[in-house]
């Protein structure tokens, strides 16, 4: 742990090429990967470059909105692939659903159903709807890189929209995904294969993203000034 200009910075020694400075959501939490033969002098000369790109990055983060605390109401707002819908609620005996219509999100419940369960129940459409849009377009970014992709996993994230393990070929990608347009989630599926070719962001790992997408950084930009998700 370094502390630079009231600045608290984590650091992570890992057999990688070059150092990493990463500012993450929703705190602005600083961390570096750095090289094992880095002395933390070394990395304190170069986090001291770095200063005003960081309290610029921690400024934008930490002054992201976030969603409001869900409480599974009728007519609340909710996201569907870059989309509002309003929730509807139906309360009778026919099974467990959610139905996507026009602008309505319909749950159906069993009567009396605590706002508990209706998270639950939305929470597990929101990860098949994502778990099979995102199956299509890892195939297709696997494919076009020329890597294996074993497995992929959806969770709920706090501070990342995805991760790699180039190792094992597996992808996490955050379940949020699926309220944000669909060419968000192809942003981060590219990020995260592109990690199979490139562990660090390199500028090779850069141009492999440029020639694939090459809007990628307004679409990550977009992404990133998104609500932040509302998980405690």
């Amino acid at each position: 742990m370094l502390s630079i200009g009231g600045i608290e910075i984590d650091v992570v020694f890992k057999d990688i090429k070059n150092v990493h400075l990463s500012v993450y959501p929703p705190t602005g939490r600083v961390r570096i990967s750095a090289p094992r033969r880095m002395t933390l002098e070394n990395i304190r000369l170069f986090v001291i470059g770095k200063i005003g790109w960081i309290r610029r990055h921690q400024s934008k983060i930490t002054g992201q909105a976030r969603e409001m605390p869900r409480e599974y109401l009728e007519r609340e707002s909710h996201y569907v692939w870059g989309h509002r819908y309003l929730l509807a609620i139906r309360e009778d005996n026919a099974k467990p659903a959610v139905t996507l219509g026009n602008r309505q999100l319909l749950l159906r419940m069993p009567k009396d159903a605590s706002a508990d369960l209706r998270e639950v129940m939305l929470l597990e459409w929101y990860r098949a709807e994502l778990r099979e849009r995102a199956a299509v377009v890892l195939a297709k970014w696997a494919k076009c890189l020329d890597v294996r992709l074993s497995h992929f996993y959806i969770q709920r994230m706090k501070t990342k929209w995805g991760s790699s393990n180039p190792a094992r070929r597996t992808v996490r990608l955050n379940l949020e995904l699926a309220k944000f347009s669909p060419e968000c989630l192809d942003y981060v599926a590219l990020h995260e294969i592109a990690h199979f070719v490139e562990p660090n962001h390199s500028d090779r790992f850069r141009a492999v993203l440029d020639q694939n997408m090459p809007g990628w950084r307004i679409v990550r930009d977009r992404l990133n000034e998104g609500p932040l998700p509302a998980i405690s």
